[in-house]
């Protein structure tokens, strides 16, 4: 199972990751958990200093936008 995990505080960007993601991982059929991550200690203990944020199993793949479906869907796989 991925986990794949948004890092933010709860903009709109930060939303709109979480849902690009959902829609990402079921297109893809993935076994996956997706959680939000809003708690600042937490995001910095990624070593983000920028939001939105997409991690996957525990490691950071985009920092500070937004990236398609597509993109994310490559980032996931």
């Amino acid at each position: 199972m991925k986990k794949l995990q948004i890092l933010g505080m709860g903009c709109a960007k930060c939303a709109k990751l979480f849902d690009l993601t959902k829609e990402a991982a079921d297109s893809l059929g993935l076994d996956y958990e997706l959680e939000k991550i809003s708690d600042i200690q937490q995001i910095m203990q990624f070593g983000v200093m920028m939001t939105p944020a997409l991690a996957v199993d525990g490691e950071v793949k985009v920092v500070g936008k937004v990236p398609s479906v597509d993109e994310i869907k490559k980032l996931i796989a």
